[in-house]
Protein backbone atom coordinates (compact mmCIF):
# COMPACT_ATOMS: atom_id res chain seq x y z
CA UNK A 1 0.00 0.00 0.00
CA UNK A 2 1.24 3.50 -0.84
CA UNK A 3 0.76 6.40 1.56
CA UNK A 4 1.00 10.02 0.40
CA UNK A 5 1.50 13.12 2.51
CA UNK A 6 1.99 16.70 1.43
CA UNK A 7 2.84 20.17 2.65
CA UNK A 8 2.72 23.63 1.13
CA UNK A 9 5.87 25.50 2.13
CA UNK A 10 6.10 29.29 2.07
CA UNK A 11 9.49 29.34 0.36
CA UNK A 12 10.79 29.28 -3.21
CA UNK A 13 11.34 25.91 -4.85
CA UNK A 14 15.12 26.41 -4.88
CA UNK A 15 15.19 26.86 -1.08
CA UNK A 16 12.98 23.81 -0.52
CA UNK A 17 15.11 21.65 -2.82
CA UNK A 18 18.35 22.76 -1.16
CA UNK A 19 17.04 22.00 2.35
CA UNK A 20 15.95 18.52 1.22
CA UNK A 21 19.34 17.53 -0.24
CA UNK A 22 21.83 19.45 1.93
CA UNK A 23 23.18 17.45 4.92
CA UNK A 24 23.70 20.68 6.89
CA UNK A 25 19.95 21.32 6.62
CA UNK A 26 18.84 17.69 7.03
CA UNK A 27 20.26 17.46 10.55
CA UNK A 28 17.94 20.34 11.56
CA UNK A 29 14.66 18.78 10.41
CA UNK A 30 14.89 14.99 9.98
CA UNK A 31 13.11 13.87 13.17
CA UNK A 32 9.47 13.61 14.18
CA UNK A 33 9.47 15.55 17.47
CA UNK A 34 11.64 17.57 19.81
CA UNK A 35 12.63 14.48 21.83
CA UNK A 36 14.61 13.27 18.79
CA UNK A 37 17.50 14.59 16.75
CA UNK A 38 19.43 13.85 13.58
CA UNK A 39 23.09 14.20 14.57
CA UNK A 40 24.45 12.99 11.22
CA UNK A 41 23.36 13.13 7.59
CA UNK A 42 25.42 11.88 4.67
CA UNK A 43 24.38 11.56 1.05
CA UNK A 44 25.66 11.24 -2.46
CA UNK A 45 22.97 12.90 -4.60
CA UNK A 46 23.28 10.80 -7.74
CA UNK A 47 21.42 7.84 -9.18
CA UNK A 48 22.94 4.87 -7.37
CA UNK A 49 24.20 7.19 -4.63
CA UNK A 50 23.61 6.23 -1.01
CA UNK A 51 22.29 8.19 1.93
CA UNK A 52 22.41 7.63 5.68
CA UNK A 53 20.65 9.80 8.26
CA UNK A 54 21.20 9.02 11.94
CA UNK A 55 18.02 9.43 13.99
CA UNK A 56 18.30 9.29 17.79
CA UNK A 57 16.30 9.96 20.92
CA UNK A 58 17.98 12.90 22.67
CA UNK A 59 18.13 10.92 25.91
CA UNK A 60 20.21 8.24 24.16
CA UNK A 61 17.63 5.50 24.75
CA UNK A 62 17.18 4.57 21.09
CA UNK A 63 18.56 5.36 17.66
CA UNK A 64 18.77 4.03 14.13
CA UNK A 65 20.21 4.81 10.72
CA UNK A 66 17.69 5.65 8.02
CA UNK A 67 19.51 4.49 4.89
CA UNK A 68 18.86 3.94 1.23
CA UNK A 69 19.83 4.50 -2.36
CA UNK A 70 18.68 7.08 -4.89
CA UNK A 71 17.07 5.50 -7.96
CA UNK A 72 15.90 8.62 -9.88
CA UNK A 73 16.64 12.33 -9.56
CA UNK A 74 15.12 15.21 -11.51
CA UNK A 75 16.60 18.31 -9.86
CA UNK A 76 13.98 20.57 -8.27
CA UNK A 77 11.21 18.22 -9.49
CA UNK A 78 11.45 14.71 -8.04
CA UNK A 79 13.64 12.30 -6.07
CA UNK A 80 12.95 8.57 -5.82
CA UNK A 81 14.83 6.22 -3.54
CA UNK A 82 14.68 2.82 -1.94
CA UNK A 83 15.14 2.55 1.79
CA UNK A 84 17.15 -0.24 3.41
CA UNK A 85 14.15 -2.56 3.77
CA UNK A 86 13.43 -2.32 0.01
CA UNK A 87 10.45 0.03 0.14
CA UNK A 88 10.18 2.82 -2.43
CA UNK A 89 9.78 6.51 -1.66
CA UNK A 90 9.05 9.32 -4.13
CA UNK A 91 9.29 13.02 -3.27
CA UNK A 92 7.83 15.56 -5.69
CA UNK A 93 8.53 19.30 -5.64
CA UNK A 94 6.27 21.82 -7.40
CA UNK A 95 6.50 25.61 -7.38
CA UNK A 96 3.02 27.09 -6.84
CA UNK A 97 1.12 29.98 -5.28
CA UNK A 98 4.11 31.86 -3.87
CA UNK A 99 5.66 28.75 -2.38
CA UNK A 100 6.34 25.10 -3.00
CA UNK A 101 4.12 22.04 -2.79
CA UNK A 102 5.96 18.93 -1.63
CA UNK A 103 4.34 15.50 -1.96
CA UNK A 104 5.97 12.43 -0.42
CA UNK A 105 4.69 8.96 -1.31
CA UNK A 106 6.05 5.88 0.41
CA UNK A 107 5.28 2.20 0.56
CA UNK A 108 3.84 1.16 3.91
CA UNK A 109 5.54 -1.41 6.10
CA UNK A 110 3.77 -4.20 8.02
CA UNK A 111 4.70 -3.43 11.64
CA UNK A 112 2.67 -0.26 12.26
CA UNK A 113 -0.78 0.84 11.14
CA UNK A 114 -1.04 2.93 8.00
CA UNK A 115 -2.27 5.86 10.12
CA UNK A 116 0.70 5.61 12.51
CA UNK A 117 3.08 5.59 9.55
CA UNK A 118 1.31 8.50 7.88
CA UNK A 119 1.43 10.53 11.10
CA UNK A 120 5.11 9.75 11.74
CA UNK A 121 6.21 10.72 8.24
CA UNK A 122 3.93 13.77 8.32
CA UNK A 123 5.53 14.98 11.57
CA UNK A 124 8.94 14.88 9.89
CA UNK A 125 7.56 16.71 6.85
CA UNK A 126 6.02 19.36 9.11
CA UNK A 127 9.40 19.73 10.82
CA UNK A 128 10.94 20.19 7.37
CA UNK A 129 8.38 22.92 6.57
CA UNK A 130 9.14 24.68 9.87
CA UNK A 131 12.89 24.55 9.19
CA UNK A 132 12.65 25.85 5.62
CA UNK A 133 10.26 28.65 6.52
CA UNK A 134 12.50 29.73 9.42
CA UNK A 135 15.43 30.11 6.99
CA UNK A 136 13.69 32.69 4.79
CA UNK A 137 15.36 36.04 4.33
Amino acid sequence: MDISIEQWIAAPLEHVWRAWVNPEDIIHWNFANDDWCCPRAELQLAVGGKFSYRMEAKDGSFGFDFEGEFVAISPREEISFTIADGRMVKVQFQACDGGTRLVETFQAEDQNSAEQQRQGWLCILQNFKKHVESQRD
